[in-house]
Parts: C-alpha cells; structure tokens; sequence
C-alpha cells in the first residue's frame, strides 16, 4: 500500500486547516447559535468579544487530528482507486480512471475517515462554541472546557464512550456521497482543461480543487447543521432523539432555511481551502515521483 498519499493528505490537509479555520469557526457559531443576525455580524462581535483569537478557537487540537483525517480520506481514496483500476497516482493522468470508479473511491474515504473524524470533530465544535473572552473580568465564570483535552475528558464523564460519537450518523450521512462528489467534480474539471497524459497547471489545480469544495459544500451543508446540533446537544439532555428528530425539530422551529444555514460562509471557506488543499497534495506527490 504507497504511503505518499497518506503523508501528502496529512501535510495539505494541515494548511487546508491553517487557512480555512477562521471561516469554519463562523460557520459553526451560525449553525449553532440564533444570537447572531448573518455572517459579518458573527465576525464582528466573536472580534469585538474574543479578540482576532476568538476565530482560532479550538484549532490547536484538529492541526493534528484534522490532518491526520485528511491523510485517512486521500490516503484510502488513492488505494482503493489503485485497488479498482490498478493504475497508481503517477499513472492516471495517461489511463483516467472512470468517473464511476472515481465516485466509489470517494464515497469510501469519506465512510472510513468518518470514525477518525467524529471525535475531533466533536471537540472542536464544542470549543468554537465557547464565546468567553480570552481576558475574563474578575468574578466571571471560567469557561465550560479549558482545552481539547479537558474537553475530551469531560465528554467522556459525562456522557460516556458514545458520546465521543455524537453526531457520527449525520457525519457520516454527510461525507460519504459528498467525498465522492468532491473526488468526482475535481477530476472532471482537471480533465476538461487537460490534454490526455498532461498534469494540469498549478492555476488549474487551485481552480478544480476550489470549485470541488463548493460543490461538496452545497450537498453537504443540510446534514453539516443537523451534525452540529447533534454534537452540541449532548449539552442539553434529550434536546434531540436522533438526525430525523433533529431535523423534524429545527424545521419546525425554524423553517426550511434552517438547513442552508451557513452555505455562504461555507462556500467562501471551501474555494481557498481545498484549492490550497489539492495544490499541496498533488505537488507533493510529484516532487516525490
């Protein structure tokens, strides 16, 4: 099994994750929160409240654990394409590998980093929930989790083993057809601008590596909120049954719109980050070839 891809995944996917957290962090406070009236009202009072740093909250845990996720879904894409076509990374552009076979290796790498993921995940939703000031005034309640650590920890004690798996179903009913539209869409669009055997230009790659994050982001941003409610209801006993109660309850609650909530921000983080993200990994591996 080449490793290549797998550190390509983990070194992309950290500088994918450097760029994109801030956006993320907005993201998620939009999906969780009904305090904030739109995107730059979002920006501004995390700013206002928390500093520049309110945007890094919760980051300093998935630069590793994130990265490492990234490198279980390029790593398993790569493999199971090698396993379905016999044809290495190297050995694509000259012998494409067909779109069907491209969309099932997606699908798989999503499945399999969804149990890498779900955890993490967890942890950095909880922590970007916290709108605490950096600098407290006196007599002010220390915040609910004081790193991913105690985070970790506090979960596990209180809501046991299956709670490190909150919102695991929606994750994973989110990144298992949306990894192998993200694969699918990125293929497609390098081969439209390719001739067959070539690699694609760098400006190329950061332009299919971006238009493929929007359109994984577009499918995926309904159950991206039901995931982020399910992870932040642990914090409210009973809040929700399950992802159809989840989903029943904030339409009802809130209307349909409920579930495009936060797209824009998403697509607006999607472009630079997976831009950057397929750049590094590709080059990468070439260097490496």
């Amino acid at each position: 099994m080449p490793v290549e891809e797998f550190v390509a995944g983990w070194i992309s996917g950290a500088l994918g994750l450097v760029l994109g957290h801030p956006f993320d962090t907005v993201k998620v406070r939009l999906q969780t929160q009904t305090t904030y009236r739109g995107i730059i009202d979002c920006m501004v009072k995390t700013y206002r409240h928390e500093s520049l740093l309110g945007f890094f909250k919760g980051m300093s845990f998935p630069i590793a654990s994130i990265a490492m996720v990234n490198s279980v879904l390029f790593g398993v894409y790569s493999n199971t394409l090698l396993a379905l076509t016999a044809t290495s990374h190297r050995e694509r552009r000259a012998q494409p590998p067909s779109y069907i076979h491209v969309f099932i290796a997606g699908c798989i790498g999503g499945f399999v980093q969804v149990y890498c993921l779900a955890p993490f995940d967890l942890i950095k939703v909880r922590l970007q929930n916290q709108t605490e000031p950096r600098a407290r005034p006196p007599g002010s309640p220390p915040p609910r989790y004081r790193g991913p650590v105690h985070c970790a920890v506090s979960i596990f004690q209180e809501e046991g083993p299956r709670g490190l798996f909150r919102g695991a179903w929606a994750l994973t009913l989110r990144d298992t057809p949306t990894m192998g539209i993200y694969f699918v869409t990125y293929e497609w669009l390098c081969r439209q601008s390719t001739r067959d055997g070539q690699d694609p230009s760098p400006a190329r790659v950061l332009v299919a590596g971006g238009f493929a994050g929007i359109a994984s982001w577009a499918v995926a941003t309904p159950l991206d909120v039901i995931k982020s409610r399910l992870q932040m209801a642990g914090l409210k006993r009973g809040a929700y049954r399950g992802v159809l109660d989840c989903m029943v309850s904030s339409a009802r609650q809130e209307g349909l719109g409920v579930f495009f909530r936060g797209l824009t921000i998403n697509s607006a983080r999607a472009f630079p980050v997976n831009a950057v993200t397929f750049l590094s990994y590709e080059y990468l591996l070439r260097s490496w070839g």
